[in-house]
């Protein structure tokens, strides 16, 4: 897999070579063990994969390489590049403009580019309604495209279940970016409709067979689907595509009901599901996948709690920490700033959507045993810290050039 020139310091002397070794050691990824570190008086368990997928890598890469060849020029960004907090800083510190926020509100009017400005599109893609709106004022959206090639990929295969006459059916966060980006494309092909889960997918397919009348699915469905939806003539041949950051199973289950839908509702046979039902399998994203199975190893294992680290609006991410949460004390963080101290910890709750303070968070067990990960779009620096910092609350801890000798 290709290699990306990012900035060092979103490299770690103790993560990246963890992960450097896993990979030789494993180049098929099929061992999906957790890395153990024993400090002693503390243990750590690190999940086969997280951090930085090749999407980010590569949009961490153009973006540095859009500053670096445009000096004096504005630079901006569509929105936040990535969903971590240390990236977007990083990139706002070196003069880089959010033109939108998270959630698709203007920052910077339109109409104060100018054919000079450098414009970054984001990993996540973006609409084809603002790449027309760059082209209009004469910007090329595609000169710094950091959009992840496995987002693309999803876009490629709806539109061509869409040649083919199948609706798409969107699993996602309907303002999230990603998922805007894609019910854009989507619908240049396709009548599209989005989903945010199975609960949603279950009243979808009460308009597929009919039971719930057409007029009350644009008001189930205000703002999640194509103009000119109709749920009588539209919903007859489908497929499902997904947000990547999305939970792959909750997405295969989401298929996987809608499938047997449409087999029971139109009574198929075997050979007559491609009729009605479009196989898309194939657009689950590697990374996502890769990082849920290795967090699901991770939770076969004994252990006092969990820290997860990475941005808040960060959607794998938050998916990571429901899985983690299910099983054991689970705490959220965007740094290692968020431990206060050795029993004090600041972490983001992720049902009242806040920031929280929990007291004694560290087990009195010894030795104590932590399981660490991170999404995708987090950096190994930051997974350092944390454990660093975690490590100076234990006394006679071994030394981490002790420990690191396993990974030579």
């Amino acid at each position: 897999m290709k290699t990306f020139d990012i900035p060092d310091f979103y490299r770690s002397s103790i993560i990246s070579p963890i992960k450097e070794f896993r990979r030789k050691n494993d180049k098929l990824k099929r061992d999906f063990k957790p890395t153990i570190l024993d400090f002693g008086p503390v243990r750590f368990m690190i999940a086969r994969h997280f951090g930085f997928c090749y999407g980010v890598e590569n949009a961490i890469e153009i973006a540095y390489k859009a500053i670096s060849e445009n000096t004096g020029k504005r630079i901006f960004l569509l929105s936040e590049m990535i969903h971590n907090p240390d990236v977007n800083r990083d990139l706002q510190d070196r003069g880089v403009q959010f033109i939108m926020d998270t959630k698709g509100n203007q920052l910077i009017a339109w109409e104060e580019l100018t054919t000079d400005d450098v414009i970054v599109v984001p990993a996540f893609g973006t609409t084809v309604e603002i790449q027309a709106k760059l082209a209009e004022i004469g910007i090329d959206a595609y000169q710094y495209d950091t959009t992840c090639p496995f987002v693309e990929k999803v876009w490629n295969r709806a539109a061509q279940i869409g040649q083919k006459d199948y609706t798409v059916i969107v699993h996602g966060k309907p303002m999230h970016e990603e998922t805007r980006a894609t019910f854009s494309h989507s619908k240049e092909s396709a009548p599209t409709v989005v989903v945010k889960n199975l609960e949603q997918a279950k009243r979808l397919a009460t308009y597929i067979t009919g039971e719930s009348p057409k007029e009350d699915f644009y008001e189930e469905f205000n703002g999640q689907y194509s103009e000119n939806f109709d749920p009588a003539r539209d919903l007859q041949r489908i497929g499902v595509v997904n947000q990547t950051t999305m939970l792959a199973s909750d997405t295969q289950g989401i298929a996987d009901y809608l499938k047997q839908v449409m087999i029971q509702h139109y009574q198929l046979t075997v050979d007559q599901v491609d009729d009605r039902f479009a196989n898309t399998r194939d657009t689950l994203c590697y990374a996502t996948n890769d990082n849920q199975d290795a967090t699901y190893a991770l939770l076969m294992h004994q252990a006092d709690l969990a820290i997860v680290a990475g941005g808040y609006n960060s959607s794998n991410t938050l998916h990571i920490v429901e899985l983690c949460e299910s099983k054991l004390p689970t705490y959220f963080i965007s740094s290692s700033e968020k431990m206060l101290d050795k029993s004090v910890i600041r972490h983001f709750n992720l049902h009242t959507k806040q920031e929280v303070i929990t007291e004694d968070f560290l087990s009195s067990h010894r030795p104590a045993t932590i399981l660490l990960t991170c999404g995708a779009s987090c950096p190994d620096a930051v997974v350092e810290g944390i454990l660093t910092r975690l490590l100076s609350f234990f006394e006679e801890v071994n030394p981490v050039s002790d420990v690191m000798e396993q990974f030579q």
